[in-house]
């Protein structure tokens, strides 16, 4: 049974956190075009060259990274030696037509400054300068190499003219603790202490982090600032369950699932007093009705119901009206859906079904059409990422759950974590700032 409707009912959302203290100023040439040139329907091919004075080669490998992650262009990892034979001397110019024999479309150069890195993107078809920033930032500040994602995400705007995704993180529960991870894997770190942490959501703006908490006598949802490590609790029942937070697409409300003796309902808690009373959007009468996702104009809700017999994703107005049963169920026929999560770009949904194991699905908002995402192991719980292309998931997959990443465009998936239990993740918007407190729950 999933691990988002068993029992307590679990879940899945999006918390918050922050990233950079980079700020870019744009020094593009006079007359540079915005916008790559390369073979329709093809990946680009990008050479990134060494940057000096990195001993480690951490600048270059973080960039690198980040466009191979990006599944939208091929990284071009020539040896050192070929390398050295590319870069100009001083005073030369860029070689294009060695590089496109190489197979480049673009290239990417950076240079540290006092200040911080200038990066230089070069067009090889048009043989010019694409575009290119002074990027400040401080190698010695401990987010320092979140910036240098800021500076890939910017590359991918030049070329593609949508930001990239590698300046986010992705929240997770691992041992109770909720913990967050750079969306390439590395810099782990707990946001809470203590053991029961479950479900984490971010904020719109990545500021806070809603969550559920379980103690002696329940559930609770509390939210929790990232910056200071304040946090507040949000539901007003004490006891009992209150499950799967989400926040409204404003910001200004957390929607979540309460439970009472006559089922499990959606309600709705406002943000600007402590002693607001959560407004009931869903009637339970006997059901349960959990794990809510907004659509990203706020319109409308994507949730899990019980209310044909088995749990299945419907979709509703915000208001609670307007009810509708999304995904495909035949009476007598056995199947089983949790944890719905709506795309930024509000074209699908997806969400976890049972076909012996769980296994991912989306399906289309508009014709209804579902298509199986993974295969593989167990797959569990998925999350958006803000570019409505990758998925972050639980997956046995490798042995141990871990957290996964897959695009779902080509078909490539990477594992994020490599800690045992990892689950429930959330993932990121773009980030801002990167300072996180630490709560002890």
């Amino acid at each position: 049974m999933s691990t988002r409707y068993r029992g307590a009912l679990f879940f899945v959302a999006a918390i918050s956190f922050a990233a950079t203290s980079l700020q870019a100023q744009d020094t593009a040439t006079t007359g540079v075009r915005l916008g790559l040139s390369y073979a329709a329907g093809a990946k680009p091919g990008v050479i990134v060259l060494p940057v000096p004075d990195d001993d480690d080669d951490s600048l270059r490998g973080i960039v690198q990274r980040d466009l191979d992650y990006s599944d939208r262009m091929t990284v071009i990892d020539l040896d050192r030696e070929t390398l050295r034979g590319l870069v100009p001397a001083a005073g030369e110019k860029l070689n294009f037509e060695l590089f496109a024999k190489f197979g480049a479309a673009l290239i990417v150069r950076m240079t540290p400054t006092t200040q911080g890195l200038h990066v230089a993107a070069y067009d090889v078809a048009r043989g010019q300068l694409l575009q290119s920033e002074h990027f400040l930032f401080d190698r010695r500040d401990r987010d320092w190499r979140f910036s240098v994602h800021g500076v890939s995400d910017q590359i991918e705007q030049w070329v593609f003219g949508k930001r990239g995704i590698a300046q986010t993180r992705v929240a997770y529960v691992n041992n109770g603790e909720l913990k967050i991870v750079d969306s390439d894997g590395a810099e782990t770190r707990a946001i809470t202490t203590g053991r029961g942490a479950l479900s984490p959501a971010w904020s719109p703006g990545g500021e806070s982090v809603v969550f559920t908490v379980l103690g002696n006598t329940g559930t609770q949802v509390q939210e929790l600032d990232v910056r200071s490590g304040k946090t507040r609790r949000i539901s007003q029942i004490r006891a009992g369950l209150n499950i799967t937070p989400v926040y409204q697409p404003g910001g200004n409300a957390i929607l979540y699932a309460q439970g009472t003796g006559s089922g499990t309902d959606l309600v709705l808690a406002g943000l600007d007093t402590d002693s607001a009373i959560p407004k009931r959007i869903t009637i339970g009468r006997g059901t349960d009705n959990t794990s809510p996702s907004y659509s990203p104009d706020g319109h409308q809700i994507a949730f899990i119901s019980g209310k044909s017999g088995s749990p299945q994703v419907y979709i509703m107005d915000a208001d609670g009206s307007n009810v509708q049963l999304l995904t495909p169920y035949t009476p007598g026929v056995r199947s089983y859906r949790a944890s719905p999560d709506w795309s930024p770009d509000g074209r699908a949904i997806a969400y976890e079904q049972q076909n012996g194991v769980f296994q991912v699905w989306m399906i289309d908002v508009r014709d209804r059409v579902p298509k199986q995402l993974t295969s593989e192991g167990e797959n569990e719980d998925p999350s958006w990422a803000p570019d409505g292309r990758h998925v972050v998931f639980t997956s046995s997959r490798g042995g141990d759950k871990q957290l996964w990443i897959l695009d779902t465009e080509s078909g490539r998936a990477r594992q994020l974590t490599h800690a045992r239990g990892a689950r429930l993740a959330a993932w990121s918007p773009i980030l801002a700032n990167p300072e996180v407190g630490t709560y002890s729950q």
